[in-house]
């Protein structure tokens, strides 16, 4: 069976009863690998890494460079495609540069862990689930060392609440599985961020009801028509 991924579930839940069908049949047959993961692959790849680079530094300048060094390439290249593309990766940075990115750290000393590749996929209702967080990282609250993991996705249009909320599900569980042994989870640090709309959504939020689960519920309808 093939693997899936957050997006795969997002966009399932919005598919007529023939598609989803059509879909959860599908997960039978491999097909080649693709480029593109929940993260949003190539096209919002300038926009990723620069927060992402922002985030773990500490900085906007990783932000700044970044969005300078599209807009050149923006007034240089004549191909409409990519001038869309640059440009929706620097109206994304733009918005980060005004993002309370502190926010989603915690006061603490981090220390960025290096994650496996092998732990990137989770077995949930015996489908394969791709996991592929940007950051998991540590830190020492009251003598007890926790644990999160950050995760910056982009997609047009972004994301309702609830589908960032399947993001955050899936990091509590993939840290449950691989680092619970160690640390403790602290549910405020599973964090997933719709760089599009320039949004997050945390764990913690799901416990409280304030974000609907509908990780399980989604699982369990593409299950039942494998």
């Amino acid at each position: 069976m093939r693997k899936l991924t957050i997006k795969d579930v997002v966009d399932f839940r919005e598919k007529t009863d023939r598609s989803k069908r059509n879909f959860a049949l599908s997960l039978k047959i491999p097909i080649q690998e693709q480029a593109s993961q929940d993260g949003g692959g190539d096209y919002w790849v300038s926009c990723l890494s620069a927060i992402s680079n922002s985030y773990k530094q500490n900085d906007l300048q990783p932000i700044i460079e970044k969005r300078n060094e599209l807009e050149g390439k923006y007034e240089t290249t004549e191909v409409k495609t990519t001038k869309i593309m640059y440009k929706r990766n620097v109206d994304i940075l733009y918005r980060f540069e005004d993002f309370d990115i502190q926010r989603l750290r915690p006061s603490q000393e981090m220390r960025f862990l290096k994650q496996r590749k092998e732990h990137q996929i989770l077995t949930i209702k015996g489908l394969p689930i791709q996991v592929n967080p940007r950051y998991v990282f540590t830190f020492k609250q009251d003598q007890t060392e926790e644990v999160g993991a950050i995760w910056f996705i982009a997609q047009l249009d972004g994301f309702r609440p609830e589908e960032l909320g399947m993001f955050a599900d899936i990091l509590h569980r993939y840290l449950k599985t691989h680092y619970s042994k160690d640390y403790i989870i602290n549910p405020q640090y599973c964090i997933a961020v719709d760089v599009f709309k320039g949004f997050d959504v945390n764990y913690l939020q799901l416990i409280d009801g304030e974000v609907s689960k509908t990780l399980d519920s989604s699982l369990d309808e593409i299950k039942k028509l494998i």
